[in-house]
């Protein structure tokens, strides 16, 4: 770990590597690489295990229900089904210690040496959707120098955009979890569908699939104060029987819904049968700020009550925090 000294005290700071496409922060048990070239957080590396999959995005699409299906809500919104598998990174922004700084790409890397510090660190990424008419997303990571990292979330509404049916960050782990823990609300729960949940803290073994006769979005639990998921295994081959180790998300200033499952939104989609899935090799966190209801009050097929649409006419603004555990 790098130390600094400062008015005769030694602190624990950041220490930085400018590379020529990304940007490496390094601490005590903790390595995260943010790409210019991929458009994200890179490598999330805590104690030596990689939580990164893929580059995490904003995620737009839940697989579709009965429901939705029933009252035709995926031909009014399916737009955002490919603004969920494609989109644009259009900007970013770096700055250390609270100071703007050139895009220290190559060469402006070159100014750089070997043993640069800081105590925070922030990177934002301005996303552009491939909607018509197309709005923007901005994602925020703030790293602290104790490896905690503050996400902030904005989504810039747009004027002639249809309904939402989820908005968020969606997160691929590269194994399975063999569990998680939350304080939220019991059972699988949604924004019209939580009344009959108990608060609490829960555990939820594996990561179980809610066997719908046809796959659809399931396992949502909105209300979250937390999330802790764990695993026991990486893709390091020469890495075999190791102990469990785990995550952490945390609502910044409010409470968030999330869902933890072994398939993406698109996965659940494209089967039509339980026997049609893939095999489960992956862990799909989803960390939510917006949630459709799932509705059918009267009948599958009846439209969700009004205040549990998502407008994506508006603003949508949430944060949460990222730590080991």
């Amino acid at each position: 770990m790098d130390y600094t000294a400062k008015e005769g005290k030694q602190e624990e700071v950041l220490r930085l590597v400018y590379g020529d496409c990304t940007l490496g922060v390094h601490g005590k048990g903790f390595c995260y690489i943010f790409s210019y070239q991929s458009g994200g957080l890179e490598s999330l590396a805590m104690d030596g295990k990689e939580w990164l999959y893929r580059v995490p995005k904003p995620t737009f699409w839940r697989a579709t229900t009965d429901n939705d299906r029933g009252n035709k809500f995926p031909l009014r919104s399916g737009m955002w089904l490919g603004a969920d598998m494609f989109m644009d990174c259009d900007g970013i922004e770096v700055a250390v210690d609270g100071e703007e700084m050139e895009l220290p790409v190559a060469p402006v890397n070159n100014r750089y040496g070997g043993q640069e510090t800081a105590h925070k660190v922030k990177i934002g990424y301005t996303y552009k959707t491939i909607t018509v008419p197309a709005t923007t997303v901005e994602v925020v990571y703030e790293v602290s120098y104790d490896g905690m990292i503050e996400v902030r979330v904005h989504y810039q509404g747009r004027a002639g955009l249809p309904e939402l049916p989820v908005f968020g960050m969606r997160f691929i782990v590269p194994t399975k979890a063999i569990k998680y823990r939350y304080e939220g609300i019991s059972g699988e729960t949604y924004p019209d569908r939580k009344e009959g949940g108990i608060p609490g803290i829960y555990e939820v073994e594996g990561l179980p699939v809610t066997p719908y006769l046809v796959p659809q979005d399931c396992n949502v639990h909105v209300d979250t104060k937390w999330l802790e998921v764990y695993r026991d295994s990486t893709l390091d081959n020469s890495a075999k029987g190791q102990e469990v180790f785990g995550i952490r998300f945390a609502g910044k200033d409010q409470d968030f819904a999330f869902s933890c499952i072994p398939y993406t939104a698109q996965e659940l989609e494209n089967a039509t049968h339980q026997e049609e899935l893939p095999a489960a090799r992956r862990t799909v966190i989803s960390i939510l700020g917006a949630v459709r209801g799932v509705g059918g009050i009267n009948s599958w097929g009846a439209d969700v009550e009004p205040e549990y649409h998502i407008d994506a006419e508006k603003d949508i603004a949430y944060s949460f925090c990222v730590t080991k555990l």
